[in-house]
Parts: C-alpha cells; structure tokens; sequence
C-alpha cells in the first residue's frame, strides 16, 4: 500500500543521505519520502542543503531558473526572488541556517522544531543521519594521539551521538538511519569500546538518556547477502557496509545501523541483493577531458605543455616498461587538453555506465557538467602524478607504492622510506570501483590521481560527486576546498536510495 512518510535528516551534511530518501521512487511511481527537517552546522554545506531542499518543492516540473543558476547565468539571490515561496519552505526546512547539534540555543530550536512537527499526521516517521566522524576515524584518532594532553572522555565529538538519541526520543520514528565511518568500530573511551554502548543505547534511547519508558528498537545489519536480522552476537565487521556492494563505483566502507520500533514493524526477513560492482570509468569516462593546472608559476598551456614534457623526462623509463615511446606519446596526447574546465560544460560524449545509473546522474535538461574545473599542481607531482598514471595503466590498475618510485620522484618526506606512506600517491584505477573519496582530497590530490595519464591530475570535485552518485544537478555551494569536503563526508545517494527502499519495503 501507499503511505508519506516524514524525514529527519540530522548532522546532514549536505544531503546524500536524504538525497537518497527523496529521490526514491515506490513501484507504484509514488515518492514517499519527504523531508520536513534537515540540520547541518558546516556553512557551505548548509547552502548546498538549502540548495536542494529549494530544487524539491518543484517535484518534476524544476523551472529553468534553477538551471540558469547552475550554469551562472544568474545569481542565487535573483532565483530565490524569482520563486519567494520556494525559497522560504526550503529556508523553514533547513532551520534558517547553520544549526550546531550539542548547542544549547540551537539544540532548543531543533526539539521545539520537532515537536511541532510531530502533530502534523505524516505517519510514519524516519530518522536519518550520521554523527560527525572526527572522533572515529582512524585518521583523527591518529591526529588526535599527537595532541598533548588529549582525552577522549573529555571529547565531546565521541558522544554527539547523543543528540541523535534525543531526537530519536522525542520523534520515536518507526525507522532510523545512522551512518557512521568504520573506526566507530574500535573506538574507545577510558579504555572501554564504545560502539557496544552506542548499540545499546540506539536500542533504547530514552533508557539511554536516564528516561523511563519510550520506544525499543531492533538493529539489523545492511550487508548484502545475510538477513536483516538482529546482531548483536555477530561480529562487528557485519555491520560494515560495503558500497562497491550496491552498484556504487566506489569501495566506499561505512557503518550503517538501520533501526526498526519493534511494536509497529514484524520482524523482517528479506534478503539484501548484492548488485555489480561499478568501475570508476563507467562514471568518468563521459566528463570532458581537462588539463591541471600549474601551482605556484604562471599558468597558460603552453607551460603546462611544457611541464608534462619535462614530466616525462623525469620519470624512470625502465620502471614504466623500458619503452619511451609510450610517455611520448602521452604528452603528445596531453598537447591537444587546453582547457581547465569550465563553470559548465556541456555533454558530448557516451555515457558508459549501466542504464539506471545513467538515469540517475545525468539531467538532459541542465545538458552538463558543473563543478568540474581542475586545480593546479606543482611541477614536481605533476610528474609523480604522471608516473603513477602510466604505472597503473602498465599494472592493470595498481599504483606504485613507494619503494616501486625512483629516487628522483621521491618527495621530501622524512618518512617515505619508512612504509607509514607508502601509498602516499594513489591512482583511481579505470577499471575497478574507486577507493573511498574522502574528506581528504580538499587537502591534495595525493590520493585522487585520475586514470588518465594525459589529463595528469588530481580529480575535480564533479569526478568526485560522481564516484559519490550525487546527480549531475546538484550542485555543491563554496569555494573548491569546501565543495570537496561536502562531497567526501556525504553519503553516495545511489546508497541511500536503496536503503530508502528496503525501508519502504519494511513500511509497505
């Protein structure tokens, strides 16, 4: 049967995993998933939720303002004015700006928010969302270790999960979903492991929060291929999604809790299909092909042409294969890229992945690319990065580690020769899911190489969003650096569809 279900989406981001929710379709062509509230306290990636939450209020009729606005042509103040009553449901939605969970003053607007949207009668509720991962990742605990007396129990990031507990308290939605990266798995506080606490707590929020009574939930596992069955005796690795799994062109490994209020739902038995696995090229491959730029020196294509031959002339030949006719003709190829990309760049070439995806993420009515200019590099990665692209291309995919480098590629880093970074330069493979895009990438390209040794480059934000599955028409607000870190914190939104609809399945 048919039913509208309301949507929560905290510590937002700027919205995959809603993006996901509400952009799913029922087999009956109906969207039953709508987002009534969505926090996030980063600045840029509230713009680009408030973006989106403006983009929805049209359904299927989106005006050509919104594309207009996508390819420059007008500023963002003028399309708001163009559609005033959009714009403020999209600004009501998103809270009328940043909000901070564990603020005081921002927490009471959030929960006064939430209890006037419990009235309205949109049963049932879903709560959706993730914790920021700094305290979990392995990378900040590593950070955080360096810090001179630091403490995890006086960590306040370690238990910002308790905000999602009270907001599960106050809403007791039917269904929640809580993402989480994988180092939650470990994670310990005064020497105990918290993710056993955390699912303790997810079961029973207001016990958690030294409440009586409230609502009991089931946790189950999102693994393709095992039953969505309660687990608390299995191991924790079976709570590890793999999205590579679920058709996303990227081994992107997070864990995700679905919780289920077990008075309004049977236990549920269906099985998760595993789906094939995507390789970066398939969502690549269609993307005008651009040329980096040069950092720190006067950039024109002319110098930049300049460098790749002085790039190729510093890579080792007998480690590419012995064979120089292959650099050759690979800054040969790279003298034909003039271009660093544009604001919007339209479609020209096919579009290689499989067709649902392809439905997803391109837009024939914004009719391109945006998001997708490069950034510059130093001379010397610029050759790093060309002998990581031809290696891989020479090593079915493979990137050189660190001792596979001749000394003259060497960076100037204390411990390149220790193994701690031996993976320092890391080239997306064309034929395989890509490694998981992070947060990271707004930092350098270290990591993001892509495939294509005549671009010689790090990937753009547009590449990014589409190792992600965010659709072509979305657009993320900021400067570069604060567009790649909303695309590396957020959920792939081809995920979360197909969370939204085993939920749908559970609700149906």
């Amino acid at each position: 049967m048919g039913f509208k279900a309301g949507v929560i989406d905290l510590f937002a981001g700027p919205g995959g995993l809603g993006e996901g929710f509400t952009a799913y379709a029922a087999p009956n062509g109906s969207r039953p998933f709508h987002i009534e509230m969505s926090v996030e306290k980063e600045t840029s990636a509230h713009r680009t939720l408030q973006l989106r939450a403006f983009y929805r209020q049209f359904g299927g009729d989106v005006p050509d303002g919104y594309f207009d606005y996508l390819r420059s042509d007008i500023s963002r103040d003028e399309l708001f004015r163009l559609y005033p009553r959009e714009a403020a449901t999209a600004e009501a939605e998103t809270l009328g700006g940043p909000r901070a969970l564990g603020d005081k003053d921002d927490d009471r607007l959030v929960h006064t928010t939430l209890r006037k949207l419990i009235p309205k009668g949109r049963e049932p509720w879903i709560q959706i969302g993730g914790p920021p991962c700094q305290a979990y990742s392995l990378v900040g605990r590593a950070r955080n270790r360096g810090i001179k007396g630091y403490r995890a129990e006086a960590d306040h990031r370690h238990f910002l999960y308790t905000e999602y507990l009270r907001a599960l308290d106050i809403l007791q939605p039917a269904v929640f979903v809580m993402e989480n990266v994988k180092g939650i798995l470990s994670s310990q506080v005064a020497g105990q492991r918290l993710f056993g606490r955390i699912l303790e707590d997810l079961s029973n929020p207001r016990r958690a929060l030294g409440k009586r009574g409230g609502k009991v939930y089931r946790l189950y596992s999102l693994t393709p291929g095992t039953r969505t069955q309660s687990l608390f005796d299995k191991p924790d690795s079976d709570w590890l999604v793999r999205s590579e799994a679920f058709g996303v062109p990227q081994a992107r490994h997070r864990v995700i809790l679905l919780g289920v209020r077990d008075d309004i739902i049977p236990e549920p038995g269906s099985l998760i299909p595993e789906a094939y696995p995507v390789p970066a090229a398939a969502v690549l491959g269609d993307l005008p092909r651009i040329r980096s730029g040069l950092s720190g020196e006067e950039d024109s294509p002319e110098a930049w042409h300049g460098a790749m031959a002085d790039a190729a002339d510093a890579c080792n030949v007998p480690a590419l294969g012995g064979d120089r006719r292959l650099l050759d003709g690979i800054v040969r190829g790279a003298g034909r890229l003039t271009s660093r990309g544009k604001m919007f760049s339209r479609y020209s070439r096919n579009f290689r992945g499989g067709e649902p995806l392809r439905e997803w993420l391109r837009d024939e009515r914004l009719g391109g690319f945006v998001n997708h200019q490069s950034r510059g590099h130093i001379r010397a990665d610029l050759a790093r990065y060309l002998f990581c692209s031809v290696y891989a291309r020479l090593h079915d995919g493979a990137s050189p580690r660190s001792r596979n480098f001749p000394e003259s590629l060497a960076p100037d880093h204390a411990n390149w020769h220790s193994g701690k970074f031996a993976d320092r330069f890391k080239v997306q493979a064309e034929s395989q899911p890509a490694s998981t895009v992070t947060s990271h990438i707004a930092k350098d390209g270290h990591y993001f190489i892509h495939y294509d040794p005549e671009q010689c480059r790090s990937l753009t934000v547009r590449e990014a969003a589409r190792l992600q599955t965010f659709p072509d028409n979305y657009f993320f607000e900021g400067n570069r650096t604060q567009q790649y870190v909303q695309v590396g914190n957020a959920v792939p939104p081809w995920l979360a569809r197909q969370i939204a609809d085993i939920v749908y399945n559970l609700l149906s």
